[in-house]
């Protein structure tokens, strides 16, 4: 039986009494800085009170992380989301090119927001997106190279000594760190040290626990090398391949930006408080004296509504709500197209039309293959007795087969430079070291709607670089209505094209002979591309990987949102940082991008601020 996302008592608090779950606790209304919570809210939370003398609140809509079962076991993940007290809960919009199916959103309702409740994957995409974003914001410092301080230490593969880079005053985003491991895992996870940091707060490591599919997936690597080559290490830049997921987990255990970020030793600073079940509803804003329009309040309700508090912020307010939280909050706040705000009955204080527009996710399909194994994921939903014994050998020894979040593999792979479809759209990759489509490897399925009887492969397949974009918008002046989300997915012929392709992909790499008894049934038996097209309509999705809803542009850009320094345009004393900016997705699961905005956005704030 899969244990019920109930808080258990597994760790312990570290609170430390900085930690509130009533404002009447709070021992002031007057911050520093007033932060948002969400995945980077704990980031610049945990950054900004390095300094002693800066005071930082972070407000937390939902719950504690703390001793919540179904969150630090990784092998649990999909247990977290749709459907639970962790997640919002937001459904989107009838999406039109998928026969009008309304799809779930899932996005964290708990300190450290969705890396909370994700599959933990860490991937931080291709050299070539962040260049262009350097381009799109004509800012060089969101460049790839430039960026490296705030991702890594460069060190050799054999005895650990830097490079040329001095990144010695850059505090460091990733610690990676070796698996536990109870047995030989045979074939060995593999990854380059070169490309990565040992000594940064977030721990991201490799699989710690042999899966029923490794040989296979390497053998058919191996074998069918030209079409799927072998990639060591997905995250030096250069992602194009097959290869082993990274995920954050430290010594099997979850690491989300709470457990790293806020650990006991940074929850013991005095000028950091983190209030938790506080419903963020909108910001407050004056003119300054020069007219321009200066934040600096909030407002929040932990009651539903029944009453408002209030939390000033003496320098800036800074949202990390994500992509459909953060423009609900600013569109409450008066901020975006004034007409339709007007529309609604809300009073516009600052024109922003692009508030909530260029709203975009990865579309996907799980693709489930019955297989001939009881050595698959669905074991621990489907055997209570099996269940049990490895949950108490985790809590014991955090080894066996709940170390490890659901994914083993990734692949990113690109269409022909000449594939047909680009005869009618433009490539949206930034370059020809970056994928169109990505594989999802997975030993089984483990959700809240796993099969009772069953064994499956999960070969999930996803265009990565969509050109479909949707919205997010509201519908009331009730700040407390869920944001009206309009992913407008796979609209764009391209898109739908593309996802087909990875379909087609995806059954020649199950081609090779190695999967031939292993596979018993697929999930389609679709040829056409007729008939693959059906199967798409039908079963395609959002990835959960939401961006672009309060895009940075240029400064002198007349459209986005923020400024490359992340700051709102048009006002003063806001800031935006999480996927919300990305002006288009990265070729990733969103968490390590955002982790690696936040620590840079971390340094600009204190450049405006430290004198």
């Amino acid at each position: 039986m899969i244990p019920s996302p109930i808080t258990l008592i597994l760790f312990a608090s570290s609170c430390l009494g900085a930690m509130f779950t009533h404002s009447g606790d709070l021992p002031k209304r007057e911050y520093d800085f007033v932060v948002v919570a969400g995945a980077a809210g704990a980031v610049i939370a945990s950054r900004l009170t390095e300094n002693s003398r800066i005071s930082v609140l972070l407000l937390e809509a939902g719950g504690s992380n703390e001793n919540v079962l179904d969150s630090m076991v990784p092998a649990f993940a999909g247990l977290m989301a749709p459907g639970t007290i962790w997640d919002w809960n937001f459904t989107s919009t009838p999406q039109t090119a998928i026969n009008n199916r309304s799809v779930a959103a899932a996005r964290g309702f708990m300190l450290g927001g969705s890396t909370s409740i994700n599959f933990m994957v860490y991937t931080r995409g291709s050299a070539e997106d962040f260049d262009r974003y350097a381009e799109i914001t004509g800012d060089k410092g969101w460049s790839w190279d430039r960026l490296q301080p705030y991702i890594r230490k460069v060190r050799t593969a054999s005895a650990g000594a830097r490079l040329a880079l001095n990144f010695s005053s850059v505090p460091q985003n990733e610690r990676f760190l070796s698996p536990p491991r109870d047995q030989h895992i045979e074939p060995a996870p593999q990854f380059n040290p070169r490309v990565h940091s040992f000594n940064g707060i977030n721990t991201v490591s490799l699989e710690g626990f042999p899966k029923d599919i490794n040989g296979r997936v390497i053998q058919t690597v191996r074998d069918f090398h030209s079409d799927f080559p072998f990639n060591l290490d997905m995250n030096s830049g250069n992602h194009l391949g097959v290869g082993w997921v990274q995920a954050t987990v430290n010594k099997g255990v979850r690491s989300s930006s709470a457990i790293s970020y806020l650990a006991p030793s940074i929850m013991k600073r005095s000028n950091l408080h983190v209030l938790l079940n506080a419903r963020v509803t909108r910001a407050n804003g004056k003119p300054s004296k020069g007219g321009k329009l200066t934040f600096n309040s909030v407002q929040y309700t932990e009651n539903g509504g029944k009453t408002s508090q209030t939390v000033s912020a003496n320098k800036e307010i800074i949202l990390c709500a994500g992509a459909m939280m953060t423009p609900h909050i600013l569109l409450h706040s008066g901020i975006g197209d004034s007409p339709t705000l007007k529309a609604l009955g809300i009073p516009p204080v600052h024109h922003l039309p692009s508030v909530g527009q260029n709203f975009s996710d990865q579309p996907s399909l799980r693709n489930q293959w019955l297989v001939n194994s009881t050595d698959t994921q669905e074991t621990i939903a489907q055997n209570a007795t099996f269940t049990t014994e490895q949950l108490d050998r985790w809590r014991r020894t955090k080894t066996g087969p709940l170390v490890d979040p659901p994914n083993s593999f990734l692949g990113w792979l690109r269409l022909p430079d000449k594939a047909a479809i680009f005869q009618r759209f433009r490539d949206p990759t930034p370059g020809p070291r970056t994928a169109h489509f990505e594989f999802i490897i997975a030993n089984g399925l483990l959700s809240r709607s796993t099969p009772a009887t069953g064994n499956f492969l999960r070969f999930g397949t996803a265009v990565v670089q969509p050109i479909s974009r949707g919205s997010v918008s509201i519908k009331s002046t009730n700040p407390l209505d869920p944001p009206v989300i309009d992913y407008r997915l796979l609209t764009s012929e391209y898109d739908v094209v593309v996802l087909r392709e990875a379909f087609r992909r995806s059954n020649q790499f199950l081609s090779h002979p190695v999967w031939k008894d292993y596979l018993l049934k697929p999930p389609t038996n679709a040829t056409t591309d007729e008939e693959i097209d059906l199967y798409i309509r039908a079963n395609a999705g959002p990835m959960n990987h939401p961006v672009g809803s309060c895009s940075m542009s240029s400064r002198s850009a007349k459209y986005g949102v923020v400024d490359p320094d992340l700051k709102v345009k048009g006002v003063d004393g806001l800031r935006i940082v999480d996927a919300s900016i990305f002006p288009v997705t990265p070729t990733a699961h969103t968490q390590a991008p955002v982790y690696i905005i936040a620590e840079r956005a971390a340094d600009l704030i204190k450049a405006t601020w430290w004198h």
